[in-house]
């Protein structure tokens, strides 16, 4: 008896899981094609193809749910920089790399993290700083990438992130797909940096 209520009980966490995966990715489409305050639970729910008073079960606000759309494409973008990582290489390939895997999930993941890049919490929603946290611990790989380069003495790190990521983040803006791939884009804004940059040591 006890084997069979635990194979219930996992079933039942499979199921909720794959419904807040449906509210996340509805949310994601909502916000991106509404805006995140015309989009309404209501439409989230019908988007997710659940009865509007379900998705409180699950979040208990829209500004809550705003939050875990954040929360899931960090986790997600983090995953395939990490693994684009797995890869050794010098610290220019490694580089690389990390803006190939960045530029491919931004550009090609959906709406999912377009929505992400056009909508942030509001500055007096609690959830905002925990949105900035996240990207904070996002952006300490780039640091830590950027600190391993050979860069000429007197470049400023922070601010060569803070151009990088500015640039590949605005990307989503007018990239338009078969004109060139991320992985081209992405290469070619590191070619930029390099040419100035690269002492060759």
């Amino acid at each position: 008896m006890a084997d069979v209520a635990q194979a219930a009980r996992k079933r039942v966490v499979r199921r909720q899981g794959n419904r807040r995966a449906l509210l996340l990715e509805a949310a994601a489409r909502q916000f991106l094609h509404q805006g995140y305050a015309a989009a309404s639970m209501r439409d989230i729910a019908a988007d997710a193809g659940m009865q509007p008073g379900s998705i409180y079960y699950h979040f208990p606000s829209k500004a809550e749910l705003l939050v875990a759309v954040h929360e899931e494409g960090m986790r997600r973008i983090t995953e395939a920089v990490a693994q684009a990582l797995e890869k050794p290489g010098g610290p220019w390939a490694r580089l690389e790399a990390a803006c190939v895997a960045h530029l491919t999930v931004l550009l090609e993941g959906g709406d999912f993290f377009q929505a992400v890049m056009r909508e942030m919490p509001a500055k007096s929603d609690p959830g905002r700083r925990r949105v900035t946290r996240m990207r904070d611990r996002y952006e300490e790989i780039f640091a830590d990438l950027l600190d391993a380069l050979p860069l000429p003495r007197g470049v400023d790190r922070h601010d060569l992130r803070l151009m990088l990521l500015g640039a590949m983040n605005w990307s989503y803006r007018w990239y338009r797909p078969g004109a060139e791939s991320p992985a081209k884009i992405a290469r070619k804004f590191l070619g930029f940096l390099r040419n100035r940059l690269d002492t060759g040591t």
